[in-house]
């Protein structure tokens, strides 16, 4: 992970200017890199993201959209979330540019590289903005941990793991099988 040096902070016309082809974080106005992500993160993110698609097409109460996909948080906070939910009631911080706010729902997947952002930086970023629930899916060890809002912090509410049944408050009905994210080609 490559960051800026300390300096005063960074915003979103700094991040607009980033080169084209990378993909960039702005997190309290520092500048990151975001590292391609591995097979798995893919595989992941396109299972999660195909089970949620099946689910708003039935039940059309929002939208999911998948990574690069701008969140704008505030003027030093623009980030790219692995996948995220906005409501139809919220369907008003939508644009063609970005999300301008804190989607419903923002799902990370976590890597050995970003654990401690995932868990710590990141986690308490979309509390502080609002995001009602964050799930961190870990492809190692094959769990989603769901962490809803809570008196303005992200609190874990359930780990689930191989052989159970994801529940999401934010996403009544969506019921998918821990077993089908995390299911990789056998090759």
């Amino acid at each position: 992970m490559v960051t800026t040096p300390p300096q005063t902070k960074l915003t979103y016309e700094d991040y607009a200017n980033t080169p084209e082809g990378e993909r960039w974080e702005l997190i309290d106005g520092e500048l990151i890199m975001v590292a391609a992500p591995s097979e798995e993160h893919q595989i992941v993110v396109f299972n999660l993201a195909g089970l949620l698609y099946i689910f708003l097409r039935a039940n059309p109460i929002g939208l999911a959209l998948t990574a690069p996909r701008d969140v704008f948080l505030s003027e030093n906070d623009i980030v790219q979330p692995d996948l995220l939910f906005v409501s139809n009631e919220r369907s008003h911080i939508r644009n063609s540019g970005y999300v301008a706010g804190a989607p419903d729902l923002v799902v990370e997947v976590r890597s050995p590289s970003t654990a401690r952002k995932d868990w710590i930086t990141k986690r308490e970023l979309y509390a502080r903005h609002g995001v009602k629930e964050y799930w961190i899916a870990d492809a190692e060890a094959s769990t989603i941990t769901v962490l809803t809002l809570d008196d303005g912090a992200l609190q874990v509410a359930a780990v689930y793991g191989l052989g159970d049944t994801l529940l999401s408050p934010t996403l009544p009905g969506f019921t998918p099988s821990i077993d089908d994210i995390f299911r990789f080609p056998d090759n």
